[in-house]
């Protein structure tokens, strides 16, 4: 690894924006940035297909791309959101890539690394401190304890608190129901990402709806008088971090919510830092384009102002396979019709970026056992259907393997200019923009709303958040809210069983089946197959 002052000089930042952790780790403080890092670079949207169990490889893709530009004398930097306890430990494993396209040190970005989201759980918990104490105290702002909507959180997988009674015991308060929620699922962190700086930041947390009083009136941040204290638990996690790839290119990390229960996209404020300070910026968004990508256009453009030049899709000849009908046990075996029945669900999220005006790339992730039938069958799919691809295989081979993906990514950049535009317009009433999302994105039949649903809506409506941003909770396995509905599946009922109001952050949540806010750990969690490693 290159000392990270080494990486820092090749995005020409000053030493004094470098706040050193260690020798490979930093955190980039943008107000002492050289004020001549105005580049205003081209934004590369990494997102994929329906994700599977047989894996994609989105982040590996990511990272591979930036060292294909960089290896063919291109000035790039790659955006990515901060790995979570929650999956590391959980099924996922860690979140920094694979083989030889990987960002290191792996260990520390992965577990602790600059204590960002350990600053966000605080905060999370700091709020909820305050509400009990509150409560404890008096109760003076009439606080009704069967409404405080606000829930405490934990970077971990937890199904044993997604429903608890606190203050239990002698002299502890009021008893009354409560609930965790991972960290990266709480409004602060989407509010981190979406903020364009601190004092926006600020702006935003104030206007958080925490719990309701006794006559239904909401209680934000601002009515607690708590803001400050906030901000005082964040200054740090404002900042950035920089880190490098295992070619010793530079990537920047910062945020992490998740795309199935939040909207998926790292900061705003990496983004703008990495836009000035190189011409092509690789950013990604979780899990298939039917969230990531949608959540990424609608909601993270908009807030962050800017426009997306780009948008690379990555494809799997397993992932096809599986959407195509294979079992996950007969992956192994050549299949060129399940293959190409299952490029259904490639296409659905290819014409859907191209509703958003979006240039598309298809990156074909080439793992070992792919034939070169199954391969040479994809890419003349793609491009009998004028979609512009390459096969890349930077697991095996780093930045060599993607030489031929950064070439097609210039060369579409060059050739076709972004016609970005949000897919709905933000003043349409909460239904209706969740009805463009249900039919547009998800090809729903029709959208079904539960008696909650529907008077939550008219509620959200009346206190005047109905001219919000949507951000759709579901599985990320289907295009529907059923995860055993692969492929691209039509003729569907979308169903909105809830709703949550993120008034910081500046969006509604509907929730569609059954995703939780707070994952449980699968039979043998990554945890304890981490027994047989050395520590």
């Amino acid at each position: 690894m290159k000392h990270i002052k080494d990486v820092a000089k090749i995005l020409k930042i000053n030493d004094d924006a470098l706040e050193l952790y260690g020798n490979y780790k930093a955190k980039i403080n943008v107000e002492k940035l050289n004020s001549k890092a105005n580049k205003q670079g081209k934004i590369i949207l990494m997102t994929a297909m329906t994700p599977t169990l047989a894996g994609e490889g989105k982040t590996t893709c990511s990272i591979a791309l930036l060292d294909g530009l960089r290896a063919n004398g291109y000035d790039a930097v790659a955006t990515l959101r901060e790995p979570s306890l929650g999956p590391v430990f959980g099924m996922k494993g860690g979140a920094t890539g694979g083989g030889k396209a990987q960002i290191v040190p792996e260990e520390e970005i992965n577990l602790h690394f600059t204590g960002d989201i350990h600053a966000l759980t605080s905060s999370v918990n700091l709020i909820a401190a305050i509400i009990d104490n509150h409560l404890f105290q008096g109760n003076e702002l009439n606080v009704n304890p069967d409404k405080i909507v606000w829930k405490r959180a934990i970077d971990m997988n937890d199904r044993a608190l997604r429903e608890i009674t606190v203050a239990l015991g002698k002299g502890n308060g009021n008893p009354h129901q409560s609930a965790f929620q991972i960290t990266t699922a709480s409004e602060l962190m989407a509010i981190l990402c979406l903020a364009k700086d601190e004092s926006d930041f600020l702006k935003r947390i104030r206007k958080m709806v925490v719990a309701y009083t006794y006559d239904d009136q909401p209680i934000t941040v601002n009515d607690l008088k708590v803001s400050h204290a906030v901000m005082k638990l964040m200054k740090e996690a404002f900042k950035p971090n920089l880190v490098q790839t295992l070619e010793g290119n530079p990537v920047i990390i910062h945020g992490g919510p998740f795309a199935n229960i939040a909207h998926g996209c790292n900061s705003v404020i990496a983004l703008d830092v990495a836009r000035s300070l190189s011409d092509y910026v690789i950013t990604e968004a979780g899990f298939g384009a039917d969230l990531g990508a949608e959540k990424f256009l609608d909601i993270a453009m908009p807030a962050a102002n800017l426009s997306c030049d780009l948008a690379v899709v990555v494809a799997t000849v397993r992932a096809l396979k599986l959407h195509g009908g294979v079992s996950y046990e007969d992956l192994d075996k050549e299949n060129l019709e399940a293959m190409l029945k299952g490029t259904a669900n490639l296409k659905r999220h290819l014409d859907n970026l191209a509703k958003f005006g979006v240039p598309v790339v298809v990156c074909i992730n080439k793992f070992t056992l792919d034939t070169e039938n199954e391969l040479k069958a994809l890419q003349n799919w793609c491009e009998s259907n004028l979609y512009p691809s390459a096969i890349l295989d930077s697991f095996s081979l780093g930045s060599k393997g993607a030489k031929d993906l950064s070439e097609v990514v210039v060369k579409t950049l060059k050739k076709t200019k972004s016609n970005y535009h949000p897919l709905y317009d933000v003043n349409l009433s909460i239904k209706e923009k969740i009805d463009i999302l249900a039919k547009e994105i998800y090809h729903a039949e029709k959208v079904e709303y539960s008696l909650t649903a529907k008077e939550q809506i008219k509620k959200y409506t009346e206190m005047g958040y109905g001219n919000t941003l949507i951000c759709i909770a579901k599985t990320q396995y289907s295009f529907s809210d059923d995860p055993k509905l692969l492929n691209a599946p039509t003729g569907h009922t979308f169903t909105i069983r809830e709703l949550g109001l993120s008034a910081g952050a500046g969006f509604i949540v509907p929730m569609s089946g059954e995703v939780m806010i707070m994952p449980g750990l699968r039979k043998v969690p990554s945890a304890i197959k981490m027994e047989e490693e050395p520590y």
